[in-house]
Parts: structure tokens; C-alpha cells; sequence
């Protein structure tokens, strides 16, 4: 918890429901034990999308594709969706709340592990949503800086860790240093990089909001 439980309570109390076809992914996922997006992402990731509206968007971590169907239902009706996603008994279900959301057409499904696809993509995204394993967003980084747009937003989520990110490596169970290690890197560089403007937010937990300046 980033920030305090009865604070989190009360934000979450003024976020409306989310309409259908998201709602009812939302119940699936949650009953399925699927970790999605938390409420208060999913509020700041719909303002970001209705605001920026971009048209090509990639996404790293599709799960069970209710980020990416919030994406694509929240912004312009062109828009496309590139989502990478490597557990397998994930795919059949995220295609499925592809079709219920009417957007299979506008999603790019790239069925295997970020670190080999990020490397073979030569389009430029405008809008990237980095949902994938934390331990790697760090080896993700020289790609998505070759294939983010100049002016191009980066939303890397659950960066602070519960706020454990803010502890020593030493207070940190052994077996979580490595990844608490690789957050730490990966959030000095994306804030000390001229290449990019960037704000850490206590958003559900933790978000890295980028723009590529140049």
C-alpha cells in the first residue's frame, strides 16, 4: 500500500462502475484469480486514452485483455492495438473478451515472450502501456525507446512495489532483490534520460507516466 488504505478506499469509492463489455471481463478476471489493472489505474489509464487518443498503441502484458479492451473501447474507434503476451492458457480468454468487445480487428496478438518480439517490431506506437514482468522492464528499455514516437506517452505500472521499492535491497526478502534492483535501475534511468520527461505517481501501485521529448 503506497498510500493509505482509507485514502485508497475513498478514491475507489468516487470511481464509477465500469460500463459493459468491461464490467462483466472485470467479475471473470477477479474470479479467476487473474490480476487486471486496479481501479484507480483503470480510471487514470481512460482519462490518458480519452485525452491523448492515440491511433497506435502497444502494450506489454495483454493477460486476460482488459487493459487493452479499455484501451481500444475509451479511445478513437481507428485505433490498433499491438499486445504481447506469453502464458499461454491466458489466449484463448483475452481473444475472447477481444470478440465480446467487438475489437478483434483492432488488435495485432503477438503470442510470446516480450524480449523476443520487442526486437523484430519497426512500427512507432504513440501510446505504451508496460504491464509486463517487473524484473524485465529494464531489458525492455533500448526497444521501446527505438520504437516510441517522439511526443509518444510510456505507462509503466506497479513500479513502487507497495512501497517496498523505497526500502534497502537489504530489507527486501532475498529472493525479491533481484527484481527490486531492476525497478530501482529502471526508475533512475527513465527520470534521468533527456530523452524523456518523466513523473512517478502513487496510482494504484505505481505508475511511471514518460514523453519522449526527442
Amino acid at each position: 500500500m503506497i498510500i493509505s488504505e482509507s485514502l485508497s478506499l475513498y478514491i475507489r469509492s468516487l470511481i464509477p462502475e465500469a460500463k459493459e463489455p468491461l464490467n462483466s471481463m472485470e467479475k471473470d478476471a477477479l474470479a479467476d484469480g487473474v490480476p487486471i489493472i486496479r481501479k484507480d489505474m483503470q480510471s487514470f489509464l481512460r482519462v490518458l486514452i480519452e485525452t491523448l487518443r492515440p491511433e497506435n498503441i502497444l502494450e506489454i502484458g495483454c493477460a486476460v485483455g482488459y487493459s487493452g479492451c479499455l484501451m481500444l473501447l475509451c479511445g478513437r474507434s481507428d485505433s490498433h492495438l499491438t499486445t504481447i503476451e506469453n502464458y499461454e492458457p491466458r489466449f484463448a480468454k483475452a481473444e475472447a473478451n477481444f470478440a465480446k468487445a467487438a475489437a478483434s480487428d483492432r488488435v495485432t496478438f503477438l503470442k510470446d515472450d516480450a524480449e523476443k518480439v520487442l526486437p523484430l517490431l519497426d512500427e512507432q506506437y504513440d501510446f505504451i502501456f508496460m504491464d509486463g514482468p517487473k524484473g524485465q522492464y529494464i531489458n525492455y528499455f533500448d526497444d521501446i525507446m527505438r520504437i516510441l514516437k517522439p511526443g509518444g506517452v510510456l505507462i509503466s505500472d506497479n513500479v513502487l512495489d507497495n512501497g517496498d521499492i523505497a526500502l534497502s535491497r537489504f530489507a527486501v526478502r532475498r529472493r525479491d532483490r533481484t527484481i527490486h534492483k531492476r525497478m530501482r535501475e529502471y526508475l533512475y534511468t527513465l527520470t534521468h534520460d533527456e530523452r524523456l520527461q518523466s513523473c512517478v505517481l502513487p496510482v494504484g501501485d505505481g505508475a511511471l507516466m514518460s514523453v519522449r521529448k526527442i
